[in-house]
């Protein structure tokens, strides 16, 4: 799903006209140098940068009293899913600015969908069970990618030159739970380690 977002067609058109640009492997850790998972890293969109289009398929689902994936990425103006394959029903929310909604209490394999417009953050939540958490990342750059169980993202076709890089985790100490890097991208790959201290889920 994700990997269809970041090789669009408008990624396609744009590394073909800027045939110099470069992929990133950004890899995220703890302070101790463990693999940190669930980390959205992205390049901030500037001013004249492709815009990404609403990706398809995305879905938030609930099974087992949890949400999966724990961490979604949607770019702006995309539709998510949200199916409960639990035998008992769920009530999902988001009290998140810019992104606020209630799915009101639905059953076993019925599903709700929600349009997500605003770049942000959704920090979702059942009403009935309050052990479930998880967070859509609403992105409005290509350029956007979650690191895996190795703690390791890719960004495919980066623009050259000088560019911002975050690195955003829901449970970062750093101030908006995100840290930065100015990373300059040359044709090839370029590496990139972050470093985030983590809090324990309240």
């Amino acid at each position: 799903m994700l990997g269809r977002f970041l090789i669009s067609a408008a990624t396609s058109l744009l590394f073909a006209a800027q045939a110099w640009a470069g992929d990133i492997v950004v890899r995220v850790t703890t302070p101790d140098g463990k693999p940190l998972p669930d980390a959205v890293v992205f390049i901030p969109a500037k001013p004249g940068d492709p815009k990404p289009a609403p990706a398809d398929g995305l879905r938030m689902a609930q099974a087992s009293k949890q949400f999966a994936p724990f961490v979604l990425i949607a770019p702006v103006g995309s539709t998510v899913e949200f199916p409960n394959l639990d035998k008992f029903r769920h009530h999902v929310y988001s009290f998140s600015k810019g992104n606020k909604f209630e799915l009101e209490l639905y059953g076993r394999e019925e599903k709700r969908v929600i349009t997500f417009k605003t770049a942000g953050v959704a920090a979702l939540g059942c009403n009935i069970h309050d052990q479930m958490v998880a967070f859509i990342r609403v992105v409005d750059t290509l350029w956007a990618a979650k690191s895996g169980a190795d703690g390791v993202a890719r960004l495919p076709a980066a623009p050259e030159g000088s560019r911002r890089i975050d690195a955003w985790h829901p449970y970062a100490t750093a101030k908006d739970q995100t840290v930065t890097q100015t990373v300059t991208v040359s044709a090839g790959v370029t590496t990139v380690t972050f470093v985030l201290d983590i809090a324990p889920p309240r």
